[in-house]
């Protein structure tokens, strides 16, 4: 198999998936290092491909399912609060599908998260902690925005409500 082969097969999977798969986990589909997957996914990404790199891995966007109603919601927090606020959102049901923050030199710069449970949330935090990563919050002083996805206004009212009640929202 070809590398264009192998990138048509690789948008295949990713297709076929409704989960993130892992660059490793192409990998070893593939038979190739996971080095050769990220940069097969380097190039259909500037090909066009709506690729997004989440913690668990890639996902096609395309294939992404929406869960009723998109909002963004700002918020304001220290690192140490990070999973609580995570579990509030998906706790009341709601897909967080990404983090923004607004960098004084990069401008928006936003990070894919795909969390929809309290496990993703687990598995996100433990990660950010094994990895000793900075959450992209520390780079506004605690304020970053989320694009949430619920199954309806009244859920994410709720989400909303629980927030601020934690002291969890950022009011300007």
């Amino acid at each position: 198999m070809n590398a264009e082969q192998r990138r048509n097969e690789i948008l295949t999977q990713l297709k076929k998936e409704k989960n993130a798969v892992s660059a490793t986990a192409l990998a070893k589909i593939f038979s190739v290092s996971r080095q050769i997957i990220v940069g097969d996914v380097a190039i259909l990404r500037a090909g066009g491909a709506e690729i997004s790199a989440t913690p668990r891995g890639y996902v096609l966007l395309s294939a992404l399912e929406k869960n009723g109603v998109s909002h963004k919601i700002a918020c304001l927090h220290n690192a140490g609060r990070m999973e609580e606020e995570l579990n509030i959102c998906v706790d009341h049901g709601c897909r967080v599908v990404d983090v923004i923050v607004e960098h004084p030199v990069y401008g928006e710069l936003c990070g894919m998260l795909e969390l929809s449970s309290r496990y993703d949330v687990g598995q996100f935090v433990k990660r950010v902690t094994e990895e000793s990563a900075h959450a992209l919050s520390e780079l506004t002083d605690g304020i970053h925005l989320h694009t949430v996805e619920c199954p309806s206004e009244e859920v994410f009212l709720r989400v909303k409500t629980a927030l601020e009640e934690a002291g969890l929202l950022y009011h300007g």
